[in-house]
């Protein structure tokens, strides 16, 4: 899409009236909302092209990209400043949500503050864990997906570069990614809280993802040896148990190995629970009520809430680790600092490349447009040369031609502009036109130079 002068005063500030496109980044988190509404409102793998086609018909908007995430669902959007209530009636209706009860958890950035938000997300400065590094992943694979569906382009895209170069650098030249802390650690911690040496104790990992992953890594390092690894794909669960020396099995056998568990740690982007009541139930009887501890990270939930409350379960959800997360946030606030300066910086970039695209853009419609009346006039003198005319007086008609035509708008807007009191635009004309010193020249003697 072109970045036109309306679409860049949003950027700017220079307070143009008509503004045909602005950038909105609309979403709820951890924060705004708990985890049984952002559960509502997550996108799962399996409708995100249809969630794609909707939006951008619903909205208008001319560019969309969606986020999904544990703890966030967040929409960015190039499109009428205006859109932002068409998104949220379409949020809420594909979600069969009320309006009014999704408005009340749901904030709205626009603009150089949308930037500003994406780049902190990037960076996890808005992660429930400070500086977390899962999110830059997820919203690489957001940007991703966008381009796969043909809602990212020429200024998303921008966006999204951009964010990711500012990411890097709060990686590279600030400590916020020192003595990690994410919800895959947290969880782990949790744990280890309860079960002081984790090295007799079999752990049932639901999924194979990233996180999942992350969460093998940190039990392995806490000194569990046992691992059990069910995906819906048999093959990653064997790939990801075998690293760990570990067994995988599908879904569908869990039941089958549950009575052998102690520690339960799922993450999937199941749109239905994965363990239910009953199950766990039939396993407490068999393993004569010995506790389980659950911590459940997705979202939507794998684990039936109702687990929660039998007897001899321990059952967390991403939520209830926060109390875990806060007592190791207080390292890196120094460093989140230095990161906010970094992304203050990171926004005034982009503004810059907007405003250097917006002066290439309009140099070019200036030239264009002096082309066009050079040719007309040129043509005219052309045509009194052909017909035998003078060929000094065609020649001084073309540039008294020219220079009129070539001054003809400008000084209309420069006239209506003072008068109006907006006297900026003669010391801007002032300024391009060198007039200063072209007066200055002019008065220029052959002595002094």
């Amino acid at each position: 899409m072109a970045l036109n002068q309306d679409s860049l005063t949003q950027f700017t500030g220079r307070g143009l009236q008509n503004q045909e496109m602005a950038l909105l980044t609309m979403g709820i988190n951890h924060r705004t909302a708990p985890v049984e509404l952002r559960e509502r409102v997550a996108f799962t793998p399996e409708r995100m092209s249809e969630a794609f086609a909707e939006l951008r018909a619903a909205s208008g908007a001319s560019e969309a990209a969606i986020l999904s995430t544990c703890n966030r669902t967040e929409l960015y959007l190039a499109g009428d400043d205006d859109c932002a209530p068409l998104v949220l009636r379409w949020l809420a209706g594909f979600h069969d949500m009320d309006v009014a009860e999704l408005e009340e958890v749901l904030y709205v950035h626009r603009d150089a503050d949308a930037v500003r938000h994406m780049m902190r997300v990037a960076a996890g400065l808005d992660s429930m864990v400070l500086g977390e590094p899962q999110i830059f992943g997820q919203l690489k694979d957001a940007y991703a997906l966008a381009r796969e569906h043909g809602g990212s382009g020429s200024f998303l895209s921008r966006m999204f570069e951009q964010t990711f170069s500012v990411a890097k650098r709060v990686r590279s030249q600030t400590a916020i990614g020192e003595n990690p802390v994410s919800v895959a650690y947290a969880a782990v911690s949790m744990a280890h809280r309860i079960f002081a040496d984790m090295s007799h104790n079999t752990v049932l990992l639901i999924g194979a993802g990233k996180t999942i992953e992350l969460v093998a890594r940190h039990l392995a390092d806490a000194g569990v040896k046992n691992f059990i690894v069910a995906n819906r794909t048999l093959e990653r669960a064997q790939a990801l148990a075998e690293s760990r020396g570990g067994r995988g099995i599908l879904l569908s056998e869990i039941p089958d190995y549950l009575g052998d568990v102690d520690i339960i740690i799922s993450s999937t982007a199941s749109p239905l629970p994965i363990l239910g009541k009953g199950a766990v139930e039939r396993s407490l009887k068999k393993r004569k009520h010995r506790p389980f501890f659950m911590v459940d990270i997705a979202v939507p939930r794998d684990i039936e809430p109702e687990v929660g409350s039998l007897a001899d379960v321990y059952l967390y959800t991403v939520d209830d680790l926060r109390q875990v997360i806060e007592e190791n946030i207080r390292t890196r606030e120094g460093a989140a600092r230095e990161a906010e300066n970094l992304i203050a910086d990171g926004v005034q970039e982009f503004l810059s490349q907007l405003r250097a695209l917006d002066a290439v853009s309009t140099l070019k419609q200036f030239r264009q447009r002096a082309e066009v009346l050079r040719d007309v006039e040129t043509e005219k003198a052309l045509r009194v040369l052909r017909n035998g005319g003078d060929p000094e007086t065609a020649l001084r008609s073309l540039a008294r031609g020219l220079t009129n035509k070539l001054l003809h708008e400008p000084s209309i807007q420069v006239r209506k502009a003072t008068t109006e009191g907006r006297t900026e635009v003669t010391e801007w004309l002032r300024e391009l036109h060198q007039l200063d010193v072209l007066n200055a020249d002019a008065t220029t003697t052959p002595e002094k130079l």
